[in-house]
């Protein structure tokens, strides 16, 4: 009799070894105390755990295949948190190690950064919601309107399909729309996209999505420009978003770039809800560089502002390669 219940207990300890192998790493025990409060995509999770992007994949997949985590997708970024029905034998050897690592240090700074993700978040929708309505009057009185022809020059021939990265309420994407062109617009905030959708709702080539500038919901090589008009100053990582619009670019596609020069106005920042004072165009070259572009530069000062108080402003841009078009060998 005590045989025949071997085969039967053999699952149940199979996933008993399955469960705590899944915990017997810091960096999962990480991991699923950030997840099990709060649902983060792999980029948010990085910035979370202060870890690479290869390291942190490689955890998620072995706690995904253990049953710890679900996964959802959100345009092109996958979403993840602990699994709902983990089965009570896992419950309960979670508890436990939830309990003893309780207090330890890294967890500490985990949840502070954590904090700051979800500040983050929250003053961005707070800050676009209440702006909304006012939001073009309100930058065109700081940087007025004279950098739309410079923009619209850089981003010629007219049958581009163009991604309008941090489209706001649209003004750009109307603009560019009226060309003919195939226009993706992306936008984080929904108050935002709401006041865009009504201004382009007579435009049947535009599109428009709700989602964050890491992470677009845009198919790769598919653009043939990528346009950020004052969308840098808003982002936590510019390197992130530099490496989405060089996916979405066709070879050869084009990426444009308008932002302000650095300044000192805080009460400006705040009023605007940037995340940063401007940015250096030194700095910006650089960045493309390191994301793949190739023909960088950064010009300006182009005409914008409308007082000599308000910051100057320059326009950045790029190429994605055509190694297609790279030199072939010659015969000999």
């Amino acid at each position: 009799m005590a045989r025949s219940a071997a085969p039967s207990a053999a699952p149940r300890l199979d996933a008993l070894l399955g469960w705590m192998d899944g915990l017997a790493d810091p960096t999962r025990l990480r991991i699923l105390r950030v997840l099990e409060r709060e649902e983060l995509s792999v980029l948010d999770l990085c910035g979370v755990l202060q870890l690479p992007q290869s390291t942190v994949s490689r955890h998620l997949k072995t706690l995904a295949d253990e049953g710890w985590l679900q996964n959802r997708r959100e345009g092109t970024a996958s979403l993840y948190r602990l699994a709902d029905g983990i089965d009570a034998g896992a419950q309960r050897l979670w508890r436990l190690a939830r309990a003893e690592v309780d207090g330890w240090d890294a967890l500490e700074q985990d949840g502070l950064r954590l904090e700051r993700v979800r500040a983050r978040r929250s003053q961005a929708e707070a800050f676009f919601a209440g702006a909304a309505s006012e939001w073009d009057r309100v930058r065109s009185e700081v940087y007025g309107t004279g950098f739309g022809p410079a923009v619209l020059r850089a981003l010629v021939p007219p049958a581009w399909t163009i991604a309008d990265l941090g489209c706001g309420t649209g003004a750009m994407a109307l603009e560019l729309a009226s060309s003919g062109a195939r226009i993706i617009g992306v936008d984080r905030s929904a108050a935002m996209l709401k006041v865009a959708r009504r201004r382009t709702r007579e435009h049947g080539n535009v599109e428009l999505h709700q989602a964050s500038l890491e992470s677009l919901p845009v198919a790769e090589r598919t653009c043939d420009a990528a346009l950020l008009l004052f969308a840098l100053s808003y982002v936590s990582d510019v390197d992130a978003v530099l490496r989405e619009a060089f996916r979405i670019l066709k070879p050869g596609g084009r990426l444009v770039a308008v932002d302000a020069f650095p300044h000192r106005d805080e009460s400006l920042r705040r009023r605007l809800g940037q995340t940063r004072p401007g940015l250096d165009p030194a700095w910006l070259r650089e960045r493309l560089v390191a994301a793949g572009f190739h023909e960088v530069a950064a010009d300006g000062p182009i005409a914008g502002r409308r007082k000599p108080a308000d910051p100057e402003l320059f326009l950045a841009r790029g190429v994605r390669p055509d190694v297609s078009r790279r030199a072939q060998p010659k015969e000999r």
